[in-house]
């Protein structure tokens, strides 16, 4: 492997409802907390990995409603970018 998976960090300005829309709406990405697989996943930390943290904890790590994190897989780049931007279009 020439280079690594990415972790990126998206700061939506949606309320929750809608990040959870947008995040069941992409094609390639999967809503999973698992990272690290071959496959893109999208994670939505305030109601899973960090859906234990008290409210006060995840405002000072900035992790709020419109906050998603998508771990990057081995699909083609542009279909990535494609499927993302498709479904930002939808709000």
């Amino acid at each position: 492997m020439k280079s690594g998976g990415s972790m990126i960090t998206l700061k939506l300005n949606l309320n929750k409802k809608d990040t959870f829309k947008f995040c069941k709406s992409l094609k390639y990405f999967s809503l999973a907390e698992s990272l690290g697989g071959v496959e893109s996943l999208i994670c939505h930390p305030a109601t899973m990995t960090h859906a234990s943290v008290d409210d006060k904890t995840k405002n000072l790590l900035g992790i709020d409603d419109a906050l998603v994190r998508l771990s990057i897989g081995c699909e083609d780049t542009k279909d990535l970018i494609s499927d993302i931007l498709f479904a930002l279009n939808k709000f």
